[in-house]
């Protein structure tokens, strides 16, 4: 078939009137066990074909969709749902990591990914080595020959430094030009999804994606997807099923619904997003905007090289003479925009940001806020925001 574009691939993609049975959309199929019609049938059931289910742990027409719609999005191999982000991470890690190797993990990773490295995975005798979020090239000496895994997320998590991909590919093929013995690279594309950022094309191995934020995009399921190319999806399958890990097919089915409007959505979170940033770099009461796709960026060259949009989340530095008592006021009075974790669905949100202890700290200065925008009108958004930041100076 013809390359679509990533609008129509969203729409399309993953749906097939043989599972669907002629609906728009694929229905959840909740189900456990699946009948065969005769011993012939029992005996010659092949796990390669797109349309034959054996149990629904391995697979239901709901997941088949979902993976598939998400393939044709990332440009991948094939996908693996899962029942939520952090779970497709861990599977994927576990699918190449063992006893003596090696993990070289950016400190801009996702807090739960570096927990579950400095536990579970060191316990395992892993060597966890975190290196700065931006390193890109610079990786090249630290690799060895026990480095197993290159884990990257770009832009990170709460600072939104921006890795360059294409170099940190070229030191690993530099290291190991036989790919069999390179190093996995994985990459959390949480932030872009693979409407706006494609890092399986850049040279990454295996794509993660807490399905949670955007694709989901209604706050209401949890969802992983792990996209990875030729190479690394039969580990990572075959990690998945034994280790037991599947997403339920109500979720797949959110997931589903979600994707179909996914370029809409994000296309209206990021000029939000970016309508607010570029006001509140004018602010006096904020010391710094921290998004990729603002000039004043340390790596916006790299944004604009790969990536072809921005999402809707960013953080904000305010002035150092602003006390938690000040951010208290702030926040508590906002009208829209919400206090809570996670990010990507239709509702607006903002919280203060603390470091985890495995990030270097940032320069002295003042409180972190880490903003993501919804799908409210931005004008509305922007005087809730006005109306905050006059908060901080009350008494």
């Amino acid at each position: 078939m013809k390359k679509r574009h990533p609008d129509t691939a969203l729409v399309h993609g993953g749906r097939n009137r043989d599972l669907s049975a002629g609906t728009v959309n694929i229905p959840p199929y909740r189900s456990s066990t699946v009948l065969f019609e005769s011993l012939a049938a029992f005996h010659e059931f092949s796990p390669g074909d797109p349309l034959a289910f054996r149990y629904a742990r391995q697979g239901t027409p709901t997941s088949r969709a979902l993976e598939s719609a998400y393939t044709e999005l990332e440009g991948a191999a094939g996908t693996i749902a899962t029942c939520s982000g952090l779970s497709g991470i861990t599977v994927a890690l576990s699918a190449f990591l063992r006893p003596g190797d090696q993990v070289i993990m950016t400190e801009g990773a996702y807090e739960p990914t570096v927990d579950y490295a400095r536990s579970v995975l060191a316990e395992l005798d892993v060597e966890v080595v975190m290196v700065p979020p931006n390193i890109g090239g610079e990786i090249a000496p630290l690799l060895t020959p026990r480095t197993r895994v290159v884990y990257l997320e770009s832009p990170s998590s709460l600072t939104f430094e921006l890795q360059d991909v294409p170099a940190v590919a070229a030191a690993l093929r530099a290291h190991a030009p036989d790919e069999a013995s390179r190093p996995v690279l994985m990459l959390d594309n949480t932030w872009a999804t693979g409407l706006f950022h494609k890092p399986l094309a850049l040279g990454v191995d295996v794509v993660l994606q807490a399905a949670t934020k955007y694709i989901i995009g209604h706050s209401d399921a949890m969802l992983g997807l792990v996209a990875c190319n030729e190479r690394t999806l039969p580990a990572v399958r075959r990690m998945a099923r034994l280790q037991g890990v599947c997403a339920s097919p109500d979720d797949c089915w959110l997931g589903l619904r979600g994707i179909r409007t996914l370029g809409i959505r994000l296309r209206h979170h990021m000029q939000s997003a970016l309508t607010l940033a570029q006001w509140l770099e004018t602010q006096p009461a904020v010391a710094q905007v921290i998004h990729p796709a603002l000039p004043s960026h340390p790596e916006h060259a790299i944004w604009r090289r790969d990536f072809t949009g921005a999402s809707g989340l960013f953080s904000l530095r305010l002035q150092p003479q602003y006390d938690l008592e000040a951010v208290r006021r702030m926040l508590d009075g906002m009208a829209l925009f919400g206090m809570g974790y996670s990010f990507g669905a239709f509702e607006s949100l903002l919280i203060p940001v603390r470091l985890p202890p495995h990030r270097q700290p940032l320069p002295p200065g003042g409180m972190l806020l880490r903003l993501h925008a919804g799908l409210e009108d931005v004008a509305d958004l922007q005087a809730d925001l006005a109306a905050g930041l006059a908060r901080l100076e009350s008494n």
